[in-house]
């Protein structure tokens, strides 16, 4: 077989999926891979972008010393468990808004989104004065020590100020998302990213008239980037003469129908959410025993695998709001082709970060720290990132599709296996009782990766959900 045989066979529509295009279709590759590009692209650099935005912000935060990093750090996991809801919902929202799409029901997909604005509300204000008021005790269960707790407590605290803001911005975007507009999306979070490292400059170091708050700098540069954010994107959901129109009528409106179906299909991604989120809170706190230093360390390798789960991320998008609109439109077969096509572009890229982890390491780890001690250990643990990424990629996005499709239980189900069970297990076991300290710890994360790509490559090969009616 020749080169040119091998790459056709593994990048031409007609050749990624079994079954064959209905009568008058086509698999057009330059109108499969152009569609995908013009639906993925901006969710992609928006997630990219705020991905190195991230990746500076974590440098900002890392030249103060290892326990602002690991302060502002401790508090990732505790965070994610209060935003897991509106993940969830923001899984919901896209599935039901690009059916909707597909049918060309304006109506009702902006119903759903009025809907689910006015549950974010709701639930928002609900569980930001839970975060507040239990904030002290929360970061001590992550496993925050004395001498990082009380920077911990007040970063999660202003932080937490904003989730209101944050989780209705989430919900704008992810309803935008659903109908193919990921330019507004990928516009509202580059702007509250960008916000975000403009006053960190500032009020980290103290530039200028500016004092010098340090880690209560980076929470205050976050909210107020999340402010922006949510501001933004109100101001999108309000423009005329679009397929999304966010209006107090539908917002007040109560559609038991509607409500259930957002219910049912976010429930499972709650759940999902919720084996996500204990499970990763789970694993960070056996690293966070493992000593300030090794903890530092490893919240600065976290950002940088971040990298490939924000291109993997932004693929999966596109993809999801594809695959929903083509079942929407009675054609799961070009669902399917999405899907796989997504998958390719995504193992080019990965390719690319392979590369970039592997022979990188020192340059990457200097960005954050000049301790010599975290940067040899460092590019120890992205030699495992690099082999990690290709899975990362390839299951962030075929699970995406999945989502899109609104088969959300089997993904809450692989995540309870993979992430709620044996990380968890495998972290302690590498960690502590074979005392492989941090090294184990990533090598766990690696088992997790691997075994969660089987499991979505699988579900979606079976094709089990292109039957799930919405």
């Amino acid at each position: 077989m020749s080169l040119k045989s091998a790459i056709d066979r593994l990048y031409k529509p007609e050749y990624l999926i079994k079954t064959p295009a209905p009568e008058g279709g086509d698999y057009d590759a330059k109108r499969i891979y152009s569609t995908l590009v013009r639906f993925s692209w901006p969710a992609a650099l928006e997630a990219t972008l705020v991905g190195f935005i991230s990746f500076a912000d974590a440098i900002m935060v890392g030249k103060v010393g290892p326990e602002a990093i690991a302060a502002v750090g401790v508090t990732n996991q505790p965070r994610f468990i209060f935003f897991a809801v509106f993940f969830a919902l923001n899984v919901g929202v896209t599935a039901i808004v690009s059916r909707r799409k597909g049918e060309e029901d304006r109506q009702r997909a902006n119903r759903s989104m009025g809907q689910a604005f006015a549950l974010g509300i709701a639930l928002s204000i609900v569980l930001c004065a839970a975060a507040l008021i239990f904030a002290r005790p929360i970061i001590e269960l992550a496993g925050a020590g004395e001498d990082i707790l009380d920077e911990a407590v007040t970063y999660f605290k202003i932080t937490m100020t904003g989730l209101t803001f944050t989780s209705l911005m989430m919900i704008i975007n992810a309803a935008q998302r659903g109908v193919g507009d990921t330019r507004t999306a990928m516009i509202t979070n580059l702007a509250a990213n960008v916000v975000n490292i403009i006053l960190n400059y500032f009020l980290i170091n103290g530039v200028w008239f500016f004092p010098r708050l340090k880690v209560k700098g980076a929470a205050i540069a976050t909210l107020t980037g999340n402010v922006t954010g949510f501001l933004i994107a109100f101001w999108s959901s309000r423009r005329k003469n679009r397929f999304l129109r966010l209006t107090l009528k539908d917002c007040l409106s109560f559609d038991l129908q509607n409500i259930k179906l957002i219910i049912n299909i976010s429930s499972s991604a709650a759940i999902e959410q919720m084996f996500i989120r204990i499970g990763f809170f789970i694993y960070a706190m056996l690293v966070a025993k493992l000593g300030t230093e090794a903890f530092a360390t490893h919240q600065i390798c976290m950002s940088i695998i971040n990298l490939s789960f924000c291109v993997g991320d932004g693929l999966g998008m596109g993809a999801s709001a594809l695959v929903g609109q083509g079942l929407g439109q009675r054609r799961p077969d070009l669902s399917a082709v999405y899907g796989k096509a997504s998958q390719r572009i995504g193992m080019l890229i990965s390719a690319a970060l392979v590369l970039l982890f592997a022979l990188g390491g020192r340059f990457l780890m200097s960005l954050f720290t000049w301790e010599e001690a975290i940067i040899n250990m460092g590019i120890k643990l992205l030699y495992i990132v690099a082999v990690s990424s290709p899975f990362q990629i390839s299951n962030v996005i075929f699970t995406g599709c999945l989502r899109g499709a609104g088969d959300t239980r089997f993904v809450a189900l692989s995540s309870l296996i993979s992430i709620g069970v044996f990380r968890p297990v495998f972290t302690y076991l590498f960690c502590y009782t074979f005392q492989m300290g941090l090294i184990g710890a990533w090598l766990s994360l690696f088992v997790d990766q691997a075994m969660r790509f089987t499991f979505s490559i699988i579900r979606f090969n079976r094709g089990k959900w292109k039957d799930i009616r919405l």
